[in-house]
């Protein structure tokens, strides 16, 4: 199974589709069952993600491959390395674990800045350590790739890639990528829900993109795949995708995903490419 459970709904109320709120304990601990039993082997979480890792940590994350994230180093901060191996530190022991398979940087920027350098020497310190299996970012556009890239030997890479969003594959960087071993990892497959949000529910925020929803809305309702199916097909239908993120907020929820993703798409799925970076990147939706 190529997918791989991201648990910010275990830590916050995440999503514009969201309805029922922060993923309780006990369903929590179901939903880790539900993934084991369909051979899902990989969690993603994130330092920044409320209470995930401690959620994590308290219902038992064994069998699991566990991938987390860094926030930002602190601009004042005197002491990177130190920083780092304290997040990490406190990250393990929320988690309940020795080791991460994945380390990613949130803001892969500040590689780039006067610090970057030793930035990057901790985290290969740390995969030399053994707390650390491999070592990457998560980032919002491709376009980031350019200056780390030349300068940095990545792992793993974890990227928005989507129906709508398609830089990762029309830049070349999808390929680029695999042709140097980096394990690469989608994000975003439903574009935070709001892929899956009936026509009339999307909020009126997102009008300017009128076209590209009715002609999804009309695709879906001519054809016999359902929006989740149609969604997790398009990034698993690149062999050089490794896994694909995805959140549930239920077990009902992950079951239907689990079955979507176990669901051949014969149907040509339709061309829903856009870069308006305002619809593209959910950071920039507060502001619509």
């Amino acid at each position: 199974m190529r997918l791989v459970l991201g648990t910010v709904q275990f830590g916050l109320p995440y999503g514009v589709a969201n309805q029922d709120g922060q993923v309780s304990r006990s369903v929590a601990k179901d939903m880790l069952k539900l993934a084991e039993a369909n051979g899902i082997d990989t969690l993603d979480t994130a330092i920044a993600y409320g209470e995930s890792e401690t959620c994590l940590g308290e219902v038992g994350t064994q069998g699991f491959k566990l991938v987390t994230k860094l926030p930002s180093v602190p601009v004042d901060c005197a002491d990177v390395s130190g920083w780092v191996q304290e997040q990490v530190n406190e990250s393990l022991a929320r988690l309940g674990v020795s080791v991460v398979y994945g380390l990613l940087l949130h803001r892969s920027e500040q590689l780039l800045g006067k610090g970057g350098k030793a930035l990057f020497q901790t985290l290969q310190g740390l995969k030399e350590a053994g707390q650390v299996q491999k070592v990457g970012v998560s980032i919002y556009d491709p376009s980031e790739l350019e200056a780390l890239i030349p300068q940095y030997r990545f792992d793993l890479v974890q990227a928005p890639f989507n129906l709508v969003d398609r830089r990762l594959h029309t830049t070349g960087w999808l390929q680029r990528l695999k042709h140097v071993g980096v394990e690469i990892h989608a994000r975003s497959a439903f574009l935070q829900g709001l892929l899956l949000m009936p026509r009339a529910d999307i909020p009126a925020k997102f009008a300017p993109w009128t076209e590209l929803w009715d002609k999804w809305h009309n695709w879906l309702a001519s054809h016999s795949v359902s929006a989740v199916q149609a969604c997790l097909a398009y990034p698993l239908s690149f062999s050089e995708v490794d896994r694909v993120v995805i959140g549930a907020d239920s077990v009902s929820q992950l079951e239907q995903i689990i079955r979507a993703a176990n669901s051949a798409v014969s149907d040509e799925l339709p061309d829903l490419h856009c870069d308006a970076e305002d619809l593209i990147n959910p950071s920039h939706w507060p502001r619509l």
